[in-house]
């Protein structure tokens, strides 16, 4: 079992480079741990090392694990949601990262609490990745303008798997991209750039990331 202190610091230094390199501030960038498949022990040792923010894939994994630690921490929902589970949601998270359809936008509303939420873009046009299109997003913000309780904060992408991280910096450049542009056309104020993993979250965050998502350079590798 690795060090999951020591990994948490070395990511955190590799963050803080990062913003150095980029002329940002670390504090404009949130480490979400990604817990999936990691067990409760593991997820109980980075809180104790300050971490503060995990991240789940999975529905019913989710909320076996978060009703069972009882850790004041801050929950995203990263993967995607079947239409049947959307009721198990807003119990379970702070964060929606992974909005791609109308009929998950519109099964988050009216639960009772904001829920702050992203939109899941897919970039690269793979069939195998969930996610919406240019012209989804658009459609979605149209929706989300006349709901209730949803509030749009910003937008998430996964670009394809390459063995050198700076492959994927034209797929962060383009959300990016994307995000002043939407913006500007529904005048919104959306900040929030979901991107960047234990592979490529440097990238991501010379590319304007304010969330990453790091699994495998915390936890290590999953059983």
């Amino acid at each position: 079992m690795n060090d999951i202190a020591g990994s948490l610091g070395v990511v955190r230094e590799r963050i803080l480079e990062a913003c150095r390199k980029a002329g940002r501030s670390a504090g404009d960038v949130r480490l979400i741990g990604v817990t999936k498949r990691v067990d409760r022990e593991r997820v109980r040792s980075a809180f104790r090392a300050g971490l503060s923010d995990f991240g789940e894939s999975y529905l019913q994994e989710a909320r076996t694990k978060i009703g069972s630690l009882e850790i004041p921490v801050t929950w995203h929902m990263i993967g995607h949601i079947q239409t049947n589970k959307l009721k198990l949601v807003p119990g379970l998270f702070h964060y929606v990262h992974t909005i791609d359809r109308l009929e998950v936008l519109e099964g988050l509303d009216g639960f009772g609490q904001p829920i702050p939420v992203l939109f899941e873009v897919n970039l690269s046009g793979e069939g195998t990745k969930h996610g919406t299109t240019g012209e989804g997003l658009r459609k979605l913000l149209e929706r989300a303008a006349g709901l209730k309780t949803v509030q749009p904060v910003g937008l998430m992408t996964m670009p394809p798997p390459a063995e050198d991280p700076e492959e994927a910096r034209p797929y962060f450049i383009k959300l990016r991209e994307l995000l002043a542009a939407v913006n500007g056309e529904f005048g919104m104020a959306m900040k929030e750039l979901s991107m960047g993993m234990s592979a490529d979250f440097e990238v991501a965050i010379e590319e304007g990331a304010t969330m990453v998502r790091v699994g495998t350079a915390i936890f290590g590798e999953r059983s």
